[in-house]
C-alpha cells in the first residue's frame, strides 16, 4: 500500500538530499518525492510517497521527522487531504484512433497541449489512482512518450 508523507523543511541547499539519502540508506521503498516552494521562502514543502504498510510508513515519517532542518511532518493518507499528481503522455495517432484518444481526453478531462498529424500530447491532473486507469484506457495506442510527476499533497479544512 502506498503512504503519503508531508514534510515542511527548512529551505537551506542539502536537505532534499538529506532526505532520500536517509530513506536510500533505510531500505525504504520511495514510490516519489516532490519538493516545492512554499509562501513562505524560508521553509519548503516535501512529499514523500513510500510503499508498504503502516508500520513502514510510521517509521518513514518518523525516521524523516529526526533530521534537525524539519520543521513539521504529518500523514495524508486518512481521508483528509486531497492528494494530486500530473502526467504528459505523447501518443501516436492515425486516422483510425484520434478521435477516440480525443474522446478518452474529454471522459477525463484532460488538456490536449499539442498535437500534429502523427502525435497527441496530452497534459492531466488527478489522483494518483485516476492516473493509473488513464493509463491502462491508453495503452492500446502507441505510448511514445511519458512524464508523470511525483505525489503533491495537501491537507483539507481550515488548518
Amino acid at each position: 500500500m502506498k503512504h503519503t508523507i508531508g514534510v515542511i523543511m527548512e529551505n537551506k541547499p542539502g536537505v532534499l538530499s538529506r532526505i532520500s539519502t536517509l530513506l536510500a540508506r533505510r531500505n525504504f521503498n520511495v514510490d516519489s518525492i516532490t519538493a516545492s516552494p512554499t509562501s513562505d521562502h524560508d521553509v519548503t514543502r516535501m512529499t514523500v510517497v513510500v510503499e508498504g504498510d503502516q508500520y513502514v510508513a510510521d517509521n518513514a515519517a518518523n525516521e524523516i521527522g529526526k533530521l534537525e532542518d524539519v520543521v513539521e511532518i504529518e500523514m495524508l493518507n486518512d481521508g483528509s487531504a486531497k492528494i494530486r499528481e500530473i502526467i504528459l503522455m505523447k501518443l501516436g495517432v492515425d486516422k483510425a484512433n484520434r478521435g477516440k484518444i480525443i474522446d478518452i481526453a474529454k471522459v477525463y478531462d484532460c488538456k490536449i497541449v499539442d498535437a500534429t498529424d502523427d502525435t497527441i500530447m496530452i497534459e492531466h491532473s488527478d489522483k494518483p489512482e485516476n492516473i493509473d486507469t488513464l493509463l491502462k484506457l491508453v495503452s492500446e495506442f502507441e505510448l511514445i512518450s511519458m512524464a508523470r510527476g511525483g505525489a503533491v499533497a495537501l491537507r483539507t479544512g481550515d488548518k
